[in-house]
């Protein structure tokens, strides 16, 4: 298990010493004794820690996209594993399958039933002549 010194810790993380410091005076850390004598944290609970109290900044409004084909439609299937999700939509005869991270997944309550929209942006598209 990794041990870090405050000065370390603070480094890493782009504060001060004494931000790590507050830290751990309002419980939000618990200091441990390293071999040294100094003062340090453990560094699996300095990542919970911030992966507990990581923002993730609002997107603001759109007033433009670069993507032209969009595709609002209906969620028919969603197969999520513990990183990955597949969600299948189907927009007028057109289906669609998407494969997108859990956590974007989650965060947008995707699930069958939803109403969403599909918007294609891609440099390889494949244009096919169909047999008549």
């Amino acid at each position: 298990m990794s041990n870090l010194r405050i000065s370390d810790a603070a480094a890493l993380l782009g504060v001060s010493d004494d931000t790590v410091r507050r830290w751990i005076d309002q419980g939000k850390l618990t200091a441990i004794q390293l071999d040294s004598g100094r003062k340090g944290v453990r560094g699996r609970e300095l990542a919970e820690f911030l992966r507990a109290t990581a923002e993730t900044p609002e997107p603001g409004v759109t007033v433009a996209a670069s993507a032209r084909n969009r595709l609002r439609g209906i969620v028919t299937r969603v197969l999520k594993d513990t990183v990955m999700a597949q969600v299948e939509m189907q927009a007028g005869p057109f289906r669609l399958v998407s494969l997108l991270s859990r956590e974007s997944a989650d965060e947008l309550g995707l699930e069958v039933g939803s109403v969403a929209v599909a918007s294609v942006k891609s440099t390889h598209v494949v244009v096919e002549i169909p047999d008549s």
